[in-house]
């Protein structure tokens, strides 16, 4: 393939979510109210943690790193795909089909590090409560998140390298909102299949492995807890209920996406939207509304934000 053919592309045209006016501005309006309530959400959790002191633990340093990492996550794909449901022609450059998959990948890896990271912390807490300060230090905490945006980065470079430089000479079209990277290697001017067995066990197989170990890890802490006591085993499915909802929830798209071997394009898209505009702002709904502390902590900011409004 010659220097000239490969940089025939420069930008994809993205062929959206529907050819109806009328559901494009059914989208549009569905998808900036789940938006702006997605940004609202997980910026009051941000907020809330970090300026009330009765919530300095490592649960709630993880929970707002989460909630960090989402709006980081469907803010990469989001705002372009609402701008684009008012447009005829939907496009994007390279550079940034290239910058949404780097930032798809990167924060998706390091959400799976934080929801393990979750996971663990709830083990410590429910399981050896006694020694939960010691083992869930902040300096550790620190390390877990370091380590979780390290691992992100390292999983979205080591797809990016491969497919940066595919040679892209025709046709440029994406049956998508968005870059994702199965359908971006298929337009590749060569042959991509061992490409894209790699997607599959980078992405795919980790995603799998990721999911079951938060089931297992769940299960055990389930089965450690019951042998205590009844009512330790009923605090802890309160508890856990809200971790493992969060967690379905956000592997269920992904593992469809990249282990599925009969993809059908609505559904795709559904959960595209889903995975995309929902899900961020239903984590932050989860946790709050059966938390009790993050629900106090939110009544407090509230009371803060009026009086200091009455006496501004």
């Amino acid at each position: 393939m010659s220097e000239a053919n490969r940089s025939v592309v420069s930008e994809f045209v993205f062929l959206g979510l529907s050819n109806s006016w009328t559901t494009q501005l059914f989208l549009f309006f569905f998808s900036c109210m789940f938006y702006m309530a997605n940004v609202f959400g997980n910026f009051l959790i941000v907020l809330t943690v970090t300026s009330d002191p009765h919530l300095q633990s490592p649960m709630y340093f993880l929970l707002a790193n989460l909630s960090i990492v989402d709006l980081i996550c469907s803010s990469s794909t989001a705002p372009k795909m609402i701008y684009d449901l008012l447009r005829r022609r939907k496009t994007i450059s390279f550079g940034g089909c290239i910058t949404q998959i780097f930032l798809i990948h990167g924060v998706g890896g390091t959400e799976m590090v934080l929801l393990i990271a979750m996971a663990f912390d709830r083990y410590v807490a429910i399981c050896k409560p006694l020694h939960y300060l010691t083992i869930m230090s902040p300096k550790k905490c620190i390390l877990v998140l370091v380590a979780s945006w390290i691992t992100g980065f390292i999983h979205s470079v080591t797809q990016l390298i491969f497919v940066i430089d595919l040679p892209f000479c025709g046709p440029n079209e994406l049956d998508s909102f968005f870059c994702d990277l199965p359908r971006f290697i298929k337009l590749a001017c060569m042959d991509t299949s061992a490409l894209e067995l790699m997607v599959t066990a980078n992405s795919g197989f980790i995603s799998i492995a990721c999911f079951l170990i938060l089931i297992i890890s769940y299960v055990f802490i389930l089965m450690t807890v019951q042998k205590k006591s009844l009512g330790s085993l009923s605090k802890a499915l309160s508890t856990l209920s809200a971790h493992v909802m969060v967690v379905i929830l956000f592997f269920g798209p992904i593992i469809f996406f990249y282990m599925w071997p009969f993809p059908t394009l609505h559904l795709d898209k559904f959960l595209a939207i889903f995975d995309v505009i929902i899900t961020p702002f239903l984590n932050p709904v989860i946790y709050t509304l059966r938390n009790k502390e993050m629900k106090m902590a939110m009544r407090r900011l509230y009371t803060r934000f009026m009086n200091y409004s009455k006496f501004s």
